[in-house]
């Protein structure tokens, strides 16, 4: 632990430069902006940016990306208190409370707690990333081959918790992920593969115009026609919470943090999922359970911290195991590799001035996120009358600018535009994109250490039972895959409960 508090320590003295600092503000005020607006989220804004950062040093990106997802997370309460519009899943739970204090004129306190659980939440699952992510990836250095390829076919069974969806439909969306990813050069033979006449494919598909496609021009696509009420500027009142709703609040906010912390160490547990169970358990114990539903200031305290305390935690088995654990950390997954940075085992041994730096910055992101959006609450709240008609040709034009600007060629922004059609009629038949998305990243390290394995092992599949880290983690998978599947099911029967029904999975 000692260690780890002197790492950050060097971390800060890297974070706090200016344009470090600027970074990490910038990224937050956009991931507020991100979430305040309904039919765009973070997987989307992290995908547009993604070229647009390839002028800045990688961990200058990724602190900017990595504010604009947690900022995210605290912007989407704006919404579901206001408007009673939940963006995503995950703010299902926030409305049913929030939207009663805004009609009775308390918005403002209800915002105003939202901001305060979203930063407590944060810093408890920052100090987790502090001390458990160098403890875990101190453990993995002892991965071979086996134990790596272990790992990832792990990391593919998150898709399962990632969909909330068939499991066959994520199987053959995965398998198609990996088939895209085979194109071009070999990374075992050397040979080109996958061409079928096109020269374009040698190179193979661009991640960055695929991620572009799947997520911002069909969230475009998805959103066209949309029409948002506008703000009701008298449900908003003062921002700052009273004594009284601090007290109140205080015992859900460490409830919220804890559930929302535990659960988010375990890859594919969504923020979805956390938020409906701490909102659960605190009314299950709380004095004032009769006003849940009815304008509770614990029940907007509870989920707001669980499913920030759950964003944080996803990064510990991001930067130690390589396992991003919900949508936008697959697609930071992404910006990392593409920056040439491999998370797993090595990231603290062999950039330790890089994770450290990243990790310090998000604390200043969510210090920034508490001083800076609780003046600024009415203008986030008026930004939510912004119909989708004028932020859509915004998008459109930055996604070509960004797919075409990776390798200049016209033929990224083509595959671009065409995984956004199929990304719509996906969307429209309820097939899953992450397994795609995840297989994609994966691919080629799955292949190239499974060829490791086999080779050996002299082409014996023995190699993953008989070593015992191997063994342990394909055994996880399993298990994994049966917990996700249970609480995915939950969740769902809780979103019918609600009257969810009509939420867009947006992110």
């Amino acid at each position: 632990m000692l260690d780890s508090a002197v790492s950050l320590g060097y971390g800060f003295v890297s974070a706090i430069t200016p344009f470090n600092v600027l970074m990490a503000v910038l990224g937050a005020l956009i991931g507020t902006f991100v979430g305040v607006l309904p039919g765009l989220g973070p997987t989307s804004a992290i995908a547009i940016l993604l070229p647009v950062t390839a002028a800045l040093e990688p961990s200058q990106a990724i602190i900017m990306l990595a504010g604009i997802y947690y900022g995210s997370m605290y912007g989407g309460s704006t919404t579901a208190i206001l408007l009673n519009i939940p963006g995503e899943a995950s703010s299902v739970p926030t409305c049913l409370d929030g939207y009663p204090l805004a009609r009775q004129g308390r918005g403002g306190p209800a915002l105003g707690i939202a901001a305060i659980s979203s930063f407590a939440a944060g810093m408890l699952g920052l100090a987790g990333l502090v001390f458990f992510a160098p403890f875990l990836a101190e453990q993995a250095i002892k991965f071979g081959p086996p134990e790596l390829f272990a790992v990832m076919l792990l990391a593919l069974t998150v898709t399962s918790g990632l969909t909330g969806g068939s499991m066959i439909k994520a199987a053959i969306m995965g398998l198609s992920g990996f088939v895209l990813s085979l194109a071009g050069l070999g990374t075992s033979s050397g040979l080109f593969r996958f061409q079928f006449g096109v020269p374009a494919l040698s190179g193979g598909f661009e991640m960055i115009s695929i991620i572009i496609g799947l997520f911002a021009i069909t969230e475009v696509l998805k959103s066209i026609g949309e029409r948002q009420p506008p703000v009701p500027a008298d449900r908003i009142g003062s921002v700052y919470p009273s004594r009284s709703d601090l007290k109140q609040s205080s015992g859900a906010i460490a409830a919220g943090s804890l559930i929302g912390f535990v659960m988010g160490l375990l890859p594919g547990c969504s923020a979805a999922v956390t938020s409906f169970l701490s909102y659960d358990v605190v009314k299950r114990f709380s004095r004032r359970r009769h006003l849940f539903g009815k304008g509770a200031m614990e029940g907007v305290a509870a989920p707001e911290a669980a499913n920030n305390a759950t964003s944080s935690a996803g990064f510990i088995p991001l930067f130690s195991l390589g396992i991003p654990a919900s949508p936008p950390l697959a697609v930071l997954l992404a910006g990392l590799m593409i920056y040439g940075v491999q998370p797993g085992p090595l990231l603290f041994e062999q950039q330790g001035g890089f994770v450290w730096t990243v990790i310090a910055s998000m604390v200043i992101g969510n210090i920034a996120l508490l001083v800076l959006n609780l003046p600024l609450v009415g203008l986030w709240a008026r930004l939510t009358a912004v119909p989708f008609g004028i932020m859509a040709p915004v998008i459109l034009m930055l996604s070509v600018i960004g797919a075409y600007s990776v390798r200049n060629s016209l033929f990224d922004v083509v595959v671009a535009v065409l995984f956004g059609f199929l990304g719509y009629f996906l969307y429209k038949f309820d097939w899953p994109v992450m397994p795609l998305v995840l297989c994609l990243i994966l691919g080629p390290m799955l292949e190239q250490s499974f060829t490791q394995s086999m080779a050996m092992s002299a082409d014996s599949f023995s190699i993953f039972f008989t070593r015992p880290l191997a063994l342990t983690f394909l055994m996880l998978s399993v298990l994994m895959v049966v917990i996700s599947n249970l609480l995915v099911r939950r969740t769902k029967r809780r979103l019918q409960q609600e009257g969810a029904g009509q939420i867009s999975p947006l992110s």
